[in-house]
């Protein structure tokens, strides 16, 4: 099974199951964890829920983006429903009516921060390494990940958001992706505590200081950089500012995806003016779907994950229209949340 769902104590514990794709998201792992969810969320002997990944190179790389190419190549309908029950699923996981433990240890990315960060206990490690990578592919950060991002302390989310740069456990916490640290090593003995004590006992005992939230000191180059008004402006100010850091992060911009930059710089801006996480999951249906038929997506998912020549022949950059289009509402199709 690629999810496996079991008891422990008063606990229901989640455990995503396919190690050798770093445990990423298909659509029928999705619907599992929707129904475990709602049963446990009924059952009075459960007082927790905690998810976590098979192996030891993270919880979860992301949706099965593989399948999401092929889908389009075929012309298929596939990949818009996946993503509303996804979003429907991040919904649900936001509001749950017990204390819902993520185990945010090795990768974490995309899908895997939507089944994560928006739970009530998150535990990151020093294996850590947190990032919302999809304007690389074509894409903007979905399954809330706008909703996060825009809330970062100043202009870090939007750095996180156009770069696709992965962060640890300290930079995690600080940005608000994150709750507790917990080495590697005392995962166990934190789980069987949740299992035996309870949640806020098991915390008191096993969650350590963070290590140092590496952007903090980056702060007044991002803040300042990251509060031009496009894209360009931005490049253009990171360029000038004289820090490696800020060098780099230009030019890891430079190799995403032109539409998905502009449409992401303008989805964060969004975001923030919005006051729940259901707006902001309707606002990335919107996008989302827009996206999967731009031509981008497919070059994108081609690029880095089915030829892995990462080189993507982008489309020509989306005009202040066309951006403004990927917001229009869908006729008929809007995402709908409970």
């Amino acid at each position: 099974m690629d999810v496996q769902t079991t008891r422990s104590g008063q606990i229901g514990q989640i455990l995503l199951n396919r190690p050798k794709a770093l445990n990423a998201l298909t659509h029928d792992m999705v619907r599992h964890l929707e129904v475990a969810l709602r049963e446990w969320e009924d059952d009075e002997t459960i007082e927790a829920v905690l998810i976590s990944g098979a192996g030891e190179r993270g919880l979860c790389a992301g949706g099965d983006i593989r399948s999401i190419y092929h889908d389009i190549r075929q012309g298929g309908a596939a990949t818009p429903a996946f993503w509303r029950d996804e979003y429907r699923l991040n919904a649900h996981i936001a509001r749950y009516g017990k204390p819902y433990v993520a185990i945010m240890d090795g990768l974490v990315m995309g899908g895997g921060v939507g089944v994560s960060a928006h739970g009530d206990v998150r535990i990151v490690t020093e294996r850590t390494r947190l990032a919302m990578p999809e304007t690389g592919i074509g894409l903007i950060p979905d399954v809330g990940g706008t909703y996060l991002l825009s809330r970062a302390p100043g202009e870090i989310g939007l750095h996180l958001a156009l770069t696709g740069a992965s962060i640890g456990a300290g930079d995690a916490i600080a940005c608000g992706l994150a709750d507790h640290y917990v080495p590697a090593a005392e995962l166990t003995a934190f789980c069987d505590a949740v299992a035996e004590r309870g949640v806020n006992a098991a915390v008191a005992v096993y969650a350590h200081e963070a290590p140092a939230a590496a952007l903090t000191g980056e702060r007044p180059w991002i803040d300042a950089c990251y509060a031009a008004e496009s894209v360009p402006e931005i490049v253009e100010r990171l360029l000038e500012a004289g820090e490696s850091a800020a060098r780099e992060a230009a030019e890891r911009i430079g190799g995403n995806s032109p539409t998905a930059l502009r449409v992401a710089l303008a989805a964060i801006r969004r975001a923030r003016l919005l006051s729940t996480l259901s707006e902001v999951l309707r606002q990335e249906y919107r996008v989302s779907c827009r996206a999967w038929r731009h031509p981008d997506l497919e070059e994108g998912i081609r690029a880095q994950v089915i030829d892995k020549d990462r080189a993507p022949r982008w489309a020509a950059p989306a005009s202040a229209e066309e951006v403004e289009a990927f917001f229009a509402p869908l006729e008929g199709q809007e995402l709908e949340l409970s």
